[in-house]
């Protein structure tokens, strides 16, 4: 799949809906680019291993979950996490943790069937654990949460607030559900809202194109992962971390 910049979410539009409809969505002022603040951290959704699939080459467990383009992100995502650690810009993970029981899932557990394997989401299992390639970092912040939208349930919405953030970058998956959930409450909230296409995944391509044209469309912007690169070099490096996590020792 192309990034294709300014003119994003035309382009892709041009290649999943009529001409009409295309037509109509750059007459009604869809896509404008919303651009970079100055304050960023990235928001990591969970990249765990009932998403990502086998950690290595022995791993035999099984994950019915995984997204197939996930390994290959895994990459993009852990070199986005380097750029934002180097210049001292937060970094923030989620991990998606149900109860082996489903007690906690709500009505999730009526619309997804419970699996209970070792290779998916549940509590002390190797599924709920963060894909060994992204590993979080002392300094990195680990939210626990049970709904799609990572702001949901949890502090994240505080924390950025008193970080005094204005852009969130999104990466992770999946693409048509928990990073669509949480483009939603980002924008909702009035955070810059920003998703690499190449750093975000999803289980099935046209979820994952489509809902990419939708965030384009009118929540934030879809670039690739080296402008996001590109901007954090431009920024004043910070001293510190302190802003994500300001414990004082």
């Amino acid at each position: 799949m192309e990034y294709f910049g300014q003119d994003n979410f035309l382009q892709l539009a041009s290649k999943l809906i009529t001409n009409a409809e295309v037509k109509k969505m750059k007459t009604g002022g869809f896509g404008t680019r919303m651009g970079f603040g100055q304050s960023p951290a990235l928001l990591i959704v969970d990249a765990q291993n009932y998403m990502v699939g086998p950690t290595d080459e022995n791993d035999k467990t099984q994950y019915p979950s995984a997204c197939p383009t996930a390994r290959k992100t895994v990459a993009v995502i852990a070199r986005l996490a380097e750029a934002f650690r180097a210049g001292k810009r937060p970094v923030f993970y989620t991990r998606n943790v149900a109860r082996p029981d489903g007690r906690d899932m709500g009505v999730k557990a009526l619309k997804r069937r419970m699996l209970h394997i070792e290779g998916w989401y549940l509590e002390g299992t190797k599924g709920a654990e963060i894909a060994p390639a992204l590993t979080p970092k002392d300094e990195d912040v680990v939210l626990m949460k049970r709904k799609q939208s990572a702001f949901h349930g949890t502090p994240l919405l505080g924390l950025l607030l008193f970080a005094g953030i204005d852009t969130l970058v999104i990466a992770g998956g999946s693409t048509s559900n928990c990073i669509r959930a949480t483009a939603i409450d980002s924008s909702t909230h009035n955070f810059r809202t920003i998703v690499p296409a190449d750093a975000v995944f999803d289980r099935i391509q046209i979820s994952h194109v489509v809902n990419l044209m939708d965030i384009d469309r009118q929540l934030g912007d879809v670039v690739g992962s080296g402008e996001v690169i590109s901007y954090l070099s431009s920024l004043p490096h910070q001293e510190s971390t302190e802003a994500a996590n300001p414990i004082r020792r």
